[in-house]
């Protein structure tokens, strides 16, 4: 299968007014030339966004605010995404996560986890592969999982079941296209520096994130290539094949020491309490 050619293509890019859908967005227009349609909460950021790279890289780009805990957002998002039949591909980034104990992890958030991170992407994810299934048109979809989706993480429980279920559900529908000229790829990151692991809480971590323009910039690699699955960071594919060669259990535990040391250095800098501190 020929390599995505993103060049006057419409690209749809999910969670792009920050971290690496952002930068995702911003590689997309000034690398590959490709318009785009840039969805995300926050309208004010994604119209700066659209400004900024109409301007320098003389591209189309359309911004779509919505919730993607929405149902209705998301219906909205998948019409707005298929009229006029020119969506070429499509990048699901956007999610929540939520770092800390999860038997203090309010239920109201909890479901807005799961809408956003589960619900929201197979919805726009089955309207899509229906759409170039029924048309035969070439492209390709990439959906951002985890690498926490194969190890799971203590404290970060809801996410990391959240990215397991996508990466099961991208590799599986990858086997079930039919149209040789559309792609499913599974991006599989490990931690990233982005907004969402800028609190406090994260700061033990911060050894660990990966860039996000390196991180942005494998990722889209990986879509363009067609790849079946993708984790970024030689190191972290490295550390990937080593893993498996351990006891789940024992890799569970020592994430969870390393996450809850973070929490605790996260309370001693803020002076509140870590939940669930014993």
């Amino acid at each position: 299968m020929k390599r995505l050619q993103l060049k006057n293509q419409w690209v749809l890019v999910t969670g792009a007014s920050s971290g690496l859908g952002e930068e995702m967005a911003r590689q997309l227009a000034i690398q590959h030339k490709a318009n785009l349609l840039i969805v995300a909460r926050r309208r004010e950021r994604l119209e700066q966004l659209k400004t900024e790279l109409e301007q320098s890289a003389g591209v189309q780009v359309k911004a779509i605010a919505a919730d993607l805990s929405v149902l209705a957002d998301v219906d909205r998002v998948i019409t707005e995404s298929l009229e006029g039949g020119q969506l070429y591909g499509a990048v699901l980034n956007a999610g929540l996560t939520y770092f800390g104990r999860h038997a203090d992890l309010p239920w109201d958030r909890f479901e807005s986890i799961l809408q956003t991170n589960v619900v929201g992407v197979t919805r726009i994810t089955t309207a899509l592969v229906k759409h170039f299934e029924t048309t035969g048109k070439e492209g390709g979809l990439m959906i951002v999982a985890s690498m926490a989706a194969l190890y799971p993480v203590p404290y970060q429980a809801a996410y990391s079941a959240t990215k397991a279920f996508l990466l099961s559900f991208t590799n599986a529908l990858s086997h079930e296209i039919q149209n040789p000229k559309f792609s499913v790829t599974a991006y599989a990151p490990a931690g990233i520096a982005t907004e969402m692991t800028g609190g406090e809480a994260f700061h033990g971590l911060k050894s660990w994130l990966m860039p996000v323009k390196q991180a942005a910039a494998e990722g889209l690699h990986a879509f363009v290539t067609r790849k079946y699955s993708h984790i970024p960071g030689r190191l972290n594919r490295l550390g990937s094949m080593f893993m498996h060669l351990l006891p789940k259990k024992f890799l569970a535990a020592q994430m969870g020491k390393i996450y809850y040391k973070s929490l605790l250095q996260s309370e001693a800098a803020t002076g509140t309490p870590t939940p669930g501190r014993p």
